[in-house]
This record gives C-alpha cells, structure tokens and sequence, in this order.
C-alpha cells in the first residue's frame, strides 16, 4: 500500500495493530516471567509457597504485558472494532467523521459523531512510526470511502 493519501485501499477486513511494540512486549513478558521462576527455582532457601509465589508474580507481570500487547483496530464491511487495553469497542462506519494522527499524538484519535474521541492505541507511532501513519492514512482512507457523506460537504474537506 502506498503513502500517498487517496491510495489503493486496503482488503477487508484489515487489522491494524503496533507490531514492533507487541513483539517487545510480549518477547519482554516471557523474558521476565522465565528470569522470575528460574530465580525461584535456583534459590535453595525458598519454600514450596515462596517459590510459587515467584512464578505467580511472574505470570502476573507477563499477564499485564500482554494485555498491553492486545491492543488493535480492525475494520470490516461493516465497522471499525477498536480494543485498547481494558475495554473494546464496536463502531458503524457512519459513527466516524475523522481519523487524527497529529504529530507528537501516542496513537490515533478517532471523532465520533456523539461528539466524543475515542483513542485507537492500534495505531501508535511509538517505535514505528512511518508504520502508524501509513495505518492511519490507510483507515482515514476507509472512513472516507465507506461513510455516509453529507450532500453539502464537499469532497476532501474536513468533517469534523
């Protein structure tokens, strides 16, 4: 897909989610969890329930990670699904008037007809950044192509 606005739109249904982040975070999870529970393991002084409670604090922490890591937006025929870290949330594409990714933004923004914005943390320019805006050119680009427009809204100018 090119970077140019106004491409070749994607195939759906089409899940955009952080992938350099997600691999850090879930390749640190295990990392962790595997140091915890070996660090337990190896100490001798430790009793059956201390040594446990390592391992659980490990799968704990590799537990938070990849909630941290769940994080994605997927677009189909008929809506947008944005999961962030603790809740999900299922749009119409008519509810979306604009996709924002302004510099120095975490993540994407999407306006809301309600009024509202909602965080889409599935396209984030954290560690890869030229990868986020293609992501969110490339939803601005099925927003624009599968809302309804207003008649009187000329076409390229902003909605929102």
């Amino acid at each position: 897909m090119s970077d140019l606005p106004g491409s070749e739109l994607p195939t759906l249904p089409v899940t955009f989610r952080p992938g350099r982040t997600r691999a850090v975070l879930l390749s640190a999870g295990v990392v962790i969890f595997l140091v915890i529970s070996g660090v337990a393991m190896l100490l001798e002084k430790l009793g059956p329930g201390e040594r446990l409670s390592f391992v659980v604090t490990g799968a704990l922490i590799f537990s938070v990670l990849a909630r941290l890591a769940r994080v994605r937006v997927v677009a189909d025929g008929s809506g947008v699904t944005v999961v962030n870290i603790a809740s999900g949330r299922r749009l119409d594409w008519a509810e979306i008037i604009q996709v924002n990714l302004r510099p120095g933004d975490p993540w994407v923004f999407l306006n809301l007809t309600d009024g509202t914005s909602l965080p889409a943390l599935g396209i984030q320019p954290g560690i890869d950044k030229q990868q986020a805006i293609t992501d969110a050119r490339a939803l601005r680009a099925l927003v624009e192509a599968r809302s309804v427009r207003d008649p009187e809204t000329p076409t390229g100018q902003d909605r929102g």
